[in-house]
């Protein structure tokens, strides 16, 4: 799946001028969504629009691709949406092989904005069927008013003569400006950035934070040096959603495919042809904690590969390596443990595990899996291949018991 994310930065910025090359705690602004675009897991092309030399060199120095727009679409009126379909249009001029299948928009105004909220609005898109998402903040009560042309304040979604408790109103989602995703047709059919069916990615205030002025740029960068860039919870790490207990419950073996699950993805060659790849040991403990809840685990493998089956032998589960197809494999396997297909789950990270996911009872994914890979996950975890993924999985299996 082609992920395109754009980031418009314009040179003519009026409230803080050449905001976007302003250093905001020993990098450029526009350097924060840049990086965070380029270690999102999902995004997998990058483009700044912008009309300004200055902000292309910067933006190229930290990695990004530039597509330059005319001056017109630059100005203090010109719309996001108008640098967004100019960058799809100069791809389809010059970049004829290539089509992007979903837009993220990011503002460089957001430096908040962590690489897992970009992950997390995607798969959100891809799972729920929506064409188009937005990030925002949960808010109960906003209490807005507006000043008529007496100057007299009138409230506009309360009565003041009942006036209610903030935990009395339904919650509201106020729009934090950080990401946006959509289907590019719906861009360059209506114009717009939202439409469709249209989901919200909940982020919390404190990561809704945008600069528009010289005090907002001094706030943040005193808040940054005293407060590191704030973490997931481990809630927010689960990005998507997590079965019901009831489907957890149900489990009573956890097939895992081995590269990029167990492992990150990474394989060290020497001088003499042997691979070494890297693991973690906290993975070893959760199938332990696995096995000793009655529990069944293996690996299925594409590949034949002394490295899978030794460290298969050193964990003490079953390795079925050199198999073409993992789906067939998977039912045999459940078969000859006499366990239901619904009770078996299945932990993969890349296309060649799209059938035993689409079998399995439960389909789980790494963090860092192909994107394409989201509709057909029943739970997507909130750690990497081989950085804790199957210790997570374990325990939320026997968390549910």
């Amino acid at each position: 799946m082609n992920v395109l994310c754009i980031i418009p930065a314009r040179g003519g910025s009026k409230g803080i001028p050449r905001k976007n090359i302003q250093f905001l705690a020993e990098k450029p602004l526009i350097a924060w969504s840049i990086e965070a675009a380029l270690e999102s897991a999902s995004v997998t092309r990058l483009i700044v629009s912008t009309d300004d030399q200055e902000i292309a060199s910067v933006a190229q120095s930290w990695g990004a691709e530039i597509t330059y727009r005319p001056s017109e679409l630059a100005s203090d009126a010109a719309s996001s949406e108008s640098a967004l379909l100019h960058v799809l249009e100069d791809l389809e001029k010059h970049d004829q092989y290539y089509k992007a299948d979903l837009v993220v928009f990011l503002q460089a105004t957001s430096p908040y904005r962590l690489p897992a909220d970009i992950d997390g609005a995607v798969n959100l898109l891809l799972t729920k069927e929506y064409d188009s998402v937005f990030s925002a903040y949960a808010e109960h009560f906003t209490g807005r008013w507006e000043i008529d042309r007496s100057g007299s304040a009138k409230p506009l979604n309360f009565n003041p003569l009942n006036r209610p408790r903030r935990q009395d109103r339904p919650v509201e989602w106020v729009e934090n400006g950080s990401i946006y995703v959509f289907k590019p047709d719906i861009l360059q059919s209506k114009g717009v950035r939202m439409g469709g069916r249209i989901g919200v990615y909940m982020m919390p205030v404190e990561r809704s934070w945008q600069i528009d002025t010289l005090e907002d740029l001094s706030f943040i960068e005193k808040l940054m040096s005293h407060v590191s860039l704030p973490t997931l919870s481990k809630e927010e790490k689960l990005q998507c959603r997590i079965p019901p207990s009831n489907r957890l419950k149900r489990i009573k073996m956890l097939v895992l495919d081995f590269d990029g699950v167990l492992t990150d993805n990474r394989v060290w060659v020497n001088d003499q042809g042997q691979e070494i790849v890297c693991c973690s040991r906290s993975d070893s403990w959760g199938l332990h904690q696995l096995r000793a809840a009655g529990i069944k685990s293996a690996v299925i493998s594409t590949e034949r590969n002394p490295v899978v089956e030794m460290r298969c032998d050193k964990l003490g589960i079953p390795c079925i390596s050199n198999t073409k197809d993992k789906a067939v494999a998977l039912s045999q396997l459940a078969a000859s443990e006499k366990i239901d297909q619904d009770a078996v789950a299945f932990l993969g990270n890349d296309t060649n595990d799209r059938e035993a996911l689409d079998w399995a009872g439960l389909a789980i994914l790494v963090n860092n899996a192909d994107p394409s890979l989201a509709p057909l996950a029943d739970w997507i975890l909130g750690s990497k291949g081989g950085r804790g993924a199957v210790r997570e999985c374990c325990e939320g299996i026997l968390n549910a018991r």
